[in-house]
């Protein structure tokens, strides 16, 4: 049995649904596990209903009336006869949100935003699953949700391996071709929605691959396979043709978006192959990563973060910077939520660069100033170049303030304000 991934950019448009069927013909696999991915942009849509609706605004029902004309439309391109059943399911979706949303007592962000954002997957697989029944694919939708258990931690839910591997082992067949949604989990003390976190759709594959011992999984991308760059912001790229699971796991560490970070460590403990390939060229080998040769061809990798921030500390007194100092700063840091993507340290200083993903820095730098003295630098650009050539390092920071440099065997990180 093999494992692919669709994710938004691939199901965005009725073109996009059709071409999944494409790629299926195509490759001709016919004991397959399918992972699909919100349509498009739907989970940004989605959230912004969240962020309407906790802040009991009107734009909320503006919201959900996009999130349902968009896929409505989606649907009408597909399978022009609105009398087919699928609109009727759908409808019932998109009704189950609104009887939520009316519901629900909870101010709760994360829970709320669990059981909100799951609608884009949900709503996604149930469109591809009949559309490849009404072209002769034969497939069975599963809810993800009855094979993935998780703890309560909302946004970020973590895997409970042994239930997860008892249900998926239970409901899913290794024969046909089953049809599924990426992100989502269910809790196990009252069968709540969970996400495993952004991008964990990839990480769906993986656990699915693990648990039904697959022979390898495939994610399939609009990029013909893992660059070496971003193409968005490097001009000239090259395409990665093989990687080692250590290498891959390097850099989905330091923020290849590629590649969700925790993707790789199922699929390596079973030596499962990954490969990622595009969707628009589905024959054509891509990237595999697996055993083997870390880096072919060996050429430098380029990875890129935007709006981090890089916060200094120094102690008040010119005291030693001595573990139980930093002990606290790892706890706050971990208390505000906040992802730490580099650290440096001396006598009397600490200095961190970190990913505000949930907007907590104030209350946390004024956490920090009862202790330290703190400077800090936002909307500050990390670069990462794994086996970096010092003739890159020096064009990189041309024109570019540099705040802070590290580097390790294999590895240059920058720190720097464009």
């Amino acid at each position: 049995m093999k494992v692919f991934k669709f994710g938004g950019a691939s199901v965005k448009d009725a073109q996009g649904v059709k071409n999944v069927a494409t790629v299926l013909k195509k490759t001709g696999e016919q004991d397959l596990l399918v992972v699909i991915s919100a349509m498009g942009k739907m989970t940004n849509q989605l959230e912004k209903v969240v962020d309407a609706y906790l802040s009991e605004t009107e734009s909320a029902t503006a919201s959900i009336h996009e999130f349902t004309t968009y896929h409505t439309d989606i649907m009408i391109a597909l399978f022009e006869n609105t009398k087919l059943p699928v609109f009727e399911e759908v409808s019932k979706i998109f009704n189950s949100l609104s009887t939520f949303l009316e519901n629900n007592n909870s101010t709760n962000r994360p829970f709320v935003y669990d059981q909100v954002v799951g609608f884009g997957e949900l709503v996604s697989t149930k469109i591809v699953s009949a559309y490849l029944s009404k072209i002769g694919v034969e497939n069975t939708l599963l809810d993800v949700r009855t094979c993935i258990a998780t703890d309560s931690n909302y946004r970020d839910a973590k895997v409970d391996w042994e239930a997860t591997q008892q249900k998926i082992s239970k409901k899913v067949s290794t024969k046909g071709i089953t049809i599924t949604q990426g992100f989502l989990g269910a809790e196990g003390a009252n069968n709540f929605t969970t996400t495993l976190g952004r991008e964990g759709s990839d990480y769906t594959a993986a656990i699915f691959a693990y648990c039904l011992n697959a022979e390898d999984v495939t994610i399939w991308k609009d990029v013909p396979g893992v660059l070496n760059a971003d193409p968005r912001y490097f001009s000239k790229t090259t395409l990665l043709e093989q990687i080692s699971y250590r290498e891959a796991i390097e850099l989905a560490f330091y923020g290849a978006s590629v590649i969700h970070p925790k993707t790789l460590q199922p699929l390596q403990r079973k030596e499962i192959p990954l490969y990622v390939k595009s969707f628009l060229n589905p024959l054509d080998p891509g990237t595999c990563v697996g055993k083997g040769v870390t880096l072919h061809p060996m050429v430098s990798c380029f990875i890129l973060k935007k709006n981090q921030v890089l916060i200094s500390l120094s102690s008040l007194d010119f005291n030693f910077m001595m573990e139980d100092h930093i002990g606290n700063v790892f706890k706050w840091l971990h208390e505000y939520k906040m992802k730490v993507e580099l650290i440096q340290n001396s006598a009397i200083s600490f200095s961190v660069c970190i990913d505000n993903k949930y907007d907590m820095l104030e209350p946390l730098l004024n956490k920090l100033r009862s202790t330290f003295k703190v400077r800090w630098n936002e909307n500050v650009t990390l670069y990462t170049i794994r086996h970096a050539e010092a003739k890159q390092v020096k064009a990189l920071l041309k024109d570019k303030e540099l705040l802070l440099k590290q580097e390790s065997r294999g590895t240059v990180q920058l720190v720097v304000k464009e």
